[in-house]
């Protein structure tokens, strides 16, 4: 670790800072996103970043504000440029993936170019896929002059294993899952979720892998007629999401779903879990293995990263 001395890092998004912290550098960790919030000791960090969204709002109006946000070339995000000058990071670590998930790369480009006491080296992740995640973190690694940890292969290795106990308990066919990552527009989820549902036993109805999140007509829902549905929205906890799923379960049809039929609607921790493409995804697919094959797999994440609707 001595190479690390002179680092000073800004995490502008909370997955790089949750391999910030597996790569045993929180240390040198001097400033977060507003959206930072594990591991819990960053919390006390300068807050680099503010929100220009009302998260509290209903789903239909947040999404209309994203919308029109973005019509008019803004960004979802400001950067508070104060006080990443006061910190004088040597590092900033941010994304180019969504707009609508963190402070993009080039607005991150265009804030920094108008700093006058420092100028930091900028990573930015991309991932979409697991793989990508764990080249990220190898890739993060190396451009703070560290070595990638054990702990990388550790989450390779329960994910592998994850895969083979879930593998072991399927009898016949695998169900078939529909996860939602919005309820107003609802969508499905994208990127690396299908490929998380396949390690944990389970046939994605909707989203392709390593592709965004797809819109989903309810009529196709209603179609597909899922044997578990499991809602992920995008940046809420349990408690908001049993708040949404509970609208959504309002729709004409709802009840006669196969998934509500034989209780298997499930909500999930979105926010801490699934949204980000960080360290604890190896996480995700327990959850999702726990979920989808519970005779089988038990981790003890239910209550607190999962529960039944």
């Amino acid at each position: 670790m001595t190479a690390a001395k002179n680092l000073r890092i800004v995490s502008l998004i909370p997955s790089a800072t949750e391999i910030v912290a597996l790569l045993g550098l929180t240390d040198y960790l001097v400033g977060r996103s507003h959206e930072c919030d594990y591991p819990p000791e960053i919390k006390d960090f300068p807050v680099c970043t503010q929100a220009r969204l009302n998260s509290s709002k209903p789903s239909a109006q947040i999404h209309q504000d994203v919308t029109n946000l973005l019509q008019n070339a803004l960004s979802i995000y400001e950067i508070k440029l104060e006080v990443i000058e006061q910190l004088q990071p040597t590092h900033i670590l941010t994304q180019d993936q969504c707009d609508v998930c963190a402070v993009s790369l080039s607005q991150v480009e265009k804030a920094l170019a108008e700093l006058t006491h420092s100028q930091p080296h900028i990573i930015s992740l991309q991932p979409s896929l697991l793989a990508d995640v764990w080249a990220d973190i190898q890739m993060v690694a190396q451009t703070l002059d560290v070595e990638t940890p054990t702990s990388l292969s550790d989450l390779q290795s329960r994910v592998k294993i994850c895969e083979q106990k879930t593998l072991s308990s399927i009898d016949t066919k695998l169900p078939t899952v529909a996860c939602i990552e919005w309820t107003d527009p609802l969508m499905a989820a994208g990127n690396w979720i299908p490929e998380l549902v396949k390690l944990a036993g389970g046939q994605p109805l909707v989203g392709v892998p390593g592709q965004p999140a797809p819109q989903l007509q309810w009529e196709s829902l209603i179609t597909a007629n899922p044997d578990v549905i499991i809602f992920m929205p995008c940046g809420f906890d349990l408690q908001r999401t049993r708040q949404e799923a509970s609208i959504l379960a309002q729709r004409p049809d709802w009840q006669n779903l196969q998934a509500v039929k034989s209780g298997k609607v499930y909500i999930t921790d979105g926010n801490s879990y699934f949204n980000r493409p960080g360290p604890r995804l190896a996480d995700s697919v327990e959850i999702l293995a726990e979920i989808l094959h519970p005779e089988t797999v038990q981790y003890g994440y239910r209550g607190e990263a999962w529960e039944a609707l």
